[in-house]
């Protein structure tokens, strides 16, 4: 799912993504899992994960490729022999369901996944996601005996780290889910360890913790050179240090990326406020005019309305 725009930030997960068009139907009982008829509308099943299923706080977009692998009709054998193998695909299904709101066929999918092979730690972080995603005081209670399976069964597998993260997190379980960041974000090779670090830097705002969230912001620029989120946060820590050249030039690097006419109501604010102290009212004049045009209904287009948009001002 593609992050949304809004001053309020967000901490993403990771997700496992399917690569081919496969419905509930497609797969019946383990015991019809050999049928060619089944077999044959399977093409390159890969897991991506990335950083889309939002949650509201301070967070993310990752993406974490497995190798693609291609079955054909002639290799049914495969399917009976090996339950890993359906309870992977299974979990990448219930990954499109959902991204589309699915979530009682989501359920569906990873209640067979983990029938088929419960030692799925893919599955075990997938439950934790939707129950999460669900969000009733049960199901959320329920998600962390799944994240911290997920853990156990592979210890290895940063995606359930970030993910388990983005959980403590929601429940303000800050330190812990600094913990868990941390480990995905040092994950060397992880394809999500940028979104993990950005997730971290912004646990670490939340807490008052400004060196580690620089350490994590800059981190996150390392792996990822577009990265949004991290430039975006840096922006308002270096206006609020006063290290104005410093966040212009980020700025200047951030209009490149996301495109003058994509801008979102945070950064414009953030380019109006820079504007300001480079005393060039044409410019403050044209990004006020485009962020009260484009999002008048933003907490940021409430508060030029009201006169509270100051050089150094932070949104809250």
């Amino acid at each position: 799912m593609p992050p949304f725009h809004s001053r309020q930030t967000h901490l993403y997960h990771s997700q496992p993504a399917i690569l081919c068009q496969l419905h509930d139907n497609d797969i019946g009982d383990d015991k019809m899992a050999g049928k060619s008829n089944f077999l044959s509308k399977v093409f390159a099943v890969g897991m991506i994960g990335f950083s889309s299923l939002t949650l509201c706080l301070t967070g993310c977009t990752t993406t974490q490729q497995v190798t693609t692998q291609t079955v054909t009709a002639s290799d049914p054998s495969r399917w009976e022999k090996n339950p890993e193998e359906i309870a992977r695909i299974r979990t990448a299904i219930a990954a499109e369901y959902i991204r589309g709101g699915k979530l009682d066929d989501a359920k569906r999918q990873l209640e067979s996944a983990l029938k088929s092979y419960p030692k799925s730690a893919e599955a075990n972080d997938m439950m934790g996601v939707l129950l999460q995603q669900e969000g009733s005081p049960r199901n959320m209670q329920k998600a962390e005996a799944y994240f911290k399976n997920a853990i156990a069964l592979n210890p290895d597998f940063s995606q359930a780290n970030n993910n388990y993260g983005v959980y403590l997190a929601q429940l303000n379980r800050n330190q812990e889910a600094i913990a868990q960041f941390q480990i995905a974000g040092s994950a060397l090779g992880y394809e999500g360890r940028a979104s993990a670090l950005e997730n971290l830097g912004r646990t670490a705002l939340k807490v008052k913790n400004k060196p580690l969230a620089i350490q994590s912001f800059i981190k996150a620029l390392d792996a990822n050179r577009q990265s949004i989120v991290a430039r975006t946060e840096l922006i308002d820590i270096l206006l609020a240090d006063g290290k104005f050249l410093e966040a212009q030039a980020l700025y200047n690097d951030l209009v490149k990326i996301i495109g003058q006419s994509n801008l979102d109501p945070r950064t414009l604010s953030q380019g109006i406020r820079l504007a300001k102290l480079a005393n060039n009212p044409l410019e403050t004049q044209k990004l006020a005019q485009q962020l009260l045009d484009r999002y008048p209904l933003s907490d940021e287009a409430k508060q030029i309305r009201s006169g509270l948009l100051t050089p150094t001002s932070t949104w809250k």
